[in-house]
C-alpha cells in the first residue's frame, strides 16, 4: 500500500493543479474523443482460478458477491481499447494517438424495464496499490436502478490486474509500452468509456439498454484525477459526461456547463475555509462525523480481499477504526439530485457547513461529536461517538473512530425505548425532508434502530 506521505503529496499536488484554469476552447476547436473497440463480454465467472491458463477458467478481480441475480442485474466485463491522447496534470496535450488496452467492469439491469437511464462511470481508485470499486453501493444503485461501469484508467491498478490473471490481463497497457508511466493516457481512456457507454444511444456496453445520461464519479484519488480532468482538460475536448460527482475529494473550481456534485465526508474537512461556494452548477455537502473510508466501504470489501488478495488488511489505529455514520447514504441521495439537476435543472437543496472554532479546530458538541455538516440520525440520535478523524499506522487517518457509549450514557440519552426509536425517526424525516437521504434508507436505519436494543 501506499505511504500516508505519499498519498497526501498526491493530493496536495492535485490541490494546486485545480486552480491552474484550462485553455478555454469554442465548440468547433474542441478535440473529439475517440470511439474505443468493445470486446466481450470476457468469458469466466466466481468461483474461478485466476491464475488459469484459459480466460473462460478465470474470473473478474473484485467481482461482487452482492446477489445481482436476485435484484435483476448482471455483472459483464469487457476489454476496451484503441488509441488514446495524453495529458499531463496542468492540462496541455503531451502524445497524440497511443494505442492502449484496459478492462471495464459492467453492473446493470439484466432488462431495459428495471434501467432509470443513467449510467455511473466510476474513475477505479487505486490508492491501495489494485482496483477499487469504492463508489458501487449495490443496495441503493440496484433498487433505483443504475446501471455501474468500473473503469481501470491508471498504470497502478492495470500492472496489478496483469499479474494477478496473466490469461486474463496479460496482453492489457494503459502506458503506451512503458512511454507514458504518470497516467497520461488515464483521462481520455476514461472519456472513451463513457462514449463507449453509448448515452442518448444504445451501447454494447450496457446490454443496448437506452442510456439517457452519463455520470462521471470518483472518489478520494480518482476524484483527484477527475479535477483535473474536468479543470484543466475538458475546456479543449469533446463532453462526454452530463454530469459530475466528486466524492470525498477534491473538486474543481472552474464553472463549466456540466454540473459538478462534491460530497465530502467529516475527515475530508481539515479547514474552514472552502475552495468554491455553491453556485448554480456546483453543490457541495459535508456529512458530520463520516469517514474518507468507513465501516460500510470496509465491511463489503472484506470478504472480496480475502478471496482475491489472500486476506484482508488489518490495522492498529490510535482509535477503535471505522466511522458507522454513513457516508453512502449521502452519495446515493447526491446521484438522484444530480440525475434531475441534468435532466430537469432542478437544482440540489444546499447544506450547511461542518463547523469550526475560532482557533481553526472542528467544533464538537460534549459527546465530542461533531456540529454542523449534514447530521444523520447515527450524529442527532447517537449510540457512539463517531469521527472522521484517526491516526496510526497506515490509512489508519482515513478511517475515522467509533466508539460505542456505555449502558449508563446511553440510559441518560434515552429513558426507554420509544424515546430513542421516534428521535431516529423524526431526525430521518427531517433528512428525508431536507433532500439529505433517501426515504429506502430512512427504512434501512429504523430497521437497524429496531435491531440495537437501546432504550430496552
Amino acid at each position: 500500500m501506499r505511504h500516508p506521505r505519499a498519498y497526501h503529496a498526491a493530493v496536495a499536488a492535485a490541490v494546486i493543479v485545480t486552480l491552474v484554469p484550462g485553455v478555454p476552447a469554442t465548440a468547433d476547436q474542441r478535440s473529439p474523443v475517440s470511439s474505443p473497440t468493445v470486446s466481450g463480454p470476457i468469458p469466466g465467472t466466481v468461483p474461478g482460478d485466476r491464475l488459469a491458463s484459459a480466460v473462460e477458467d478465470t474470473y473478474p478481480f473484485f467481482s461482487t458477491p452482492d446477489d445481482l441475480a436476485a435484484q435483476g442485474y448482471v455483472e459483464r466485463e469487457f476489454y476496451l481499447s484503441g488509441v488514446a491522447d495524453g495529458w499531463d496534470a496542468q492540462g496541455v496535450q503531451v502524445a497524440t494517438d497511443v494505442p492502449y488496452r484496459t478492462r471495464i467492469v459492467v453492473r446493470r439491469p439484466a432488462r431495459g424495464h428495471g434501467f432509470n437511464g443513467t449510467a455511473l462511470v466510476e474513475w477505479q481508485n487505486v490508492t491501495a496499490g489494485y482496483d477499487l470499486d469504492a463508489l458501487w453501493n449495490g443496495e441503493a444503485m440496484m433498487r433505483t436502478g443504475y446501471a455501474w461501469i468500473g473503469v481501470s484508467a491508471q498504470r497502478v491498478g492495470v500492472d496489478q490486474l496483469r499479474g494477478w490473471s496473466p490469461a486474463r490481463y496479460g496482453a492489457l497497457d494503459v502506458t503506451g509500452g512503458g512511454r507514458y508511466l504518470a497516467d497520461e493516457l488515464s483521462y481520455d481512456i476514461f472519456a472513451q468509456a463513457a462514449k463507449a457507454v453509448g448515452a442518448r444511444g444504445r451501447g454494447s456496453l450496457t446490454g443496448g439498454l437506452d442510456v439517457r445520461t452519463v455520470l462521471a464519479i470518483g472518489a478520494s484519488q480518482s476524484a483527484a484525477r477527475m479535477t483535473v480532468y474536468y479543470q484543466s482538460i475538458l475546456p479543449q475536448v469533446e463532453p462526454v459526461f452530463d454530469g459530475y460527482a466528486f466524492i470525498v475529494g477534491s473538486a474543481p473550481t472552474r464553472v463549466g456547463t456540466e454540473p459538478v456534485f462534491q460530497v465530502l465526508s467529516e475527515t475530508d474537512v481539515r479547514t474552514p475555509v472552502r475552495p468554491s461556494p455553491d453556485t448554480g452548477q456546483f453543490r457541495r455537502w459535508e456529512v458530520a462525523g463520516g469517514a474518507h473510508s468507513g465501516w460500510h466501504g470496509q465491511q463489503y470489501r472484506t470478504p472480496i480481499s480475502v478471496r482475491d488478495l489472500g486476506a484482508a488488511p488489518v490495522y492498529d489505529c490510535a482509535q477503535p477504526p471505522f466511522s458507522r455514520v454513513p457516508v453512502n447514504h449521502a452519495t446515493a441521495a447526491a446521484y438522484d439530485h444530480l440525475v434531475r439537476w441534468v435532466r430537469k435543472g432542478v437544482a440540489p437543496p444546499t447544506a450547511p457547513p461542518l463547523a469550526f472554532n475560532a482557533d481553526g479546530t472542528k467544533a464538537r458538541d460534549s459527546l465530542g461529536l461533531a456540529l454542523g455538516g449534514i447530521r444523520y440520525s447515527q450524529v442527532t440520535v447517537p449510540t457512539a461517538r463517531n469521527t472522521g478523524d484517526n491516526a496510526g499506522q497506515s490509512f489508519c487517518f482515513l478511517f475515522g473512530s467509533h466508539q460505542p457509549f456505555d449502558e449508563a450514557t446511553l440510559d441518560g440519552l434515552y429513558p426507554n425505548r420509544g424515546v430513542y426509536l421516534a428521535k431516529v425517526v423524526r431526525a430521518d424525516l427531517g433528512n428525508v425532508h431536507a433532500g439529505y437521504l433517501l426515504p429506502a434508507d430512512a427504512r434501512g436505519n429504523l430497521r437497524d434502530a429496531l435491531a440495537s436494543g437501546v432504550g430496552g
